[in-house]
């Protein structure tokens, strides 16, 4: 008996991949964070993916981290290097040519900072979201480490995961100090503000 050719009849299903970058510096938690926001999202039924790349092992140095989160498994291993969405720790790193040559207009950018930065001039095809997240952290003795406020903010800001859900998944993977932790991300999810766009 001789085959015909198979046909594939599974359904056609849209997915949608989010790919994020995270910039800062070596004791801000910028890992932890990528790590952090990834089980969010897992908790959301969706699969993440996230590596790290590191500039020195110094508290200072330039740190980069990367998720990747799909709602079907991820099979791609290559880096990212159209991320949608940004999220900055220490606003020095920002190179603004750099975001026009490798994100694509209307992403997503979240910045730690105390004052507006002037480079936002040159970003306004991007939807841009300030927090103070140093000033949080320092409000609540936790230092240097701004992973948890800005990730509060990252959860106004782009509406993907609900705050009390982050809440949770932050007193699971703090090392130490979860209810601090836990508080530096309600603040931040309230003094997050959108420069470009409107808030969720």
């Amino acid at each position: 008996m001789r085959l015909g050719k198979l046909k594939n009849t599974a359904p056609y299903r849209e997915t949608k991949m989010l790919e994020i970058k995270f910039h800062g510096r070596g004791g801000q938690g910028v890992v932890i964070a990528s790590q952090m926001l990834g089980m969010a999202f897992f908790r959301k039924d969706m699969y993440p993916q996230c590596y790290s790349l590191f500039g020195g092992e110094r508290r200072g140095a330039p740190v980069v981290s990367f998720l990747r989160v799909g709602n079907e498994k991820i099979l791609l291993k290559c880096e990212i290097k159209n991320p949608n969405e940004l999220i900055v720790f220490e606003p020095s790193l920002l190179d603004p040519q750099e975001v026009r040559s490798v994100m694509p207009l209307g992403s997503k950018i979240l910045i730690n900072s105390r004052i507006k930065p002037d480079f936002l001039s040159e970003l306004t095809d991007y939807r841009v979201g300030l927090v103070d997240a140093q000033s949080i952290a320092d409000s609540l003795e936790l230092g240097h480490v701004i992973n948890t406020a800005i990730l509060g903010a990252y959860c106004r800001f782009t509406g993907h995961i609900p705050i009390e859900s982050f809440v949770e998944t932050v007193r699971d993977m703090a090392p130490q100090r979860k209810e601090i932790n836990a508080e530096a991300a309600r603040q931040g999810y309230e003094k997050v503000t959108t420069i470009n766009g409107n808030n969720p």
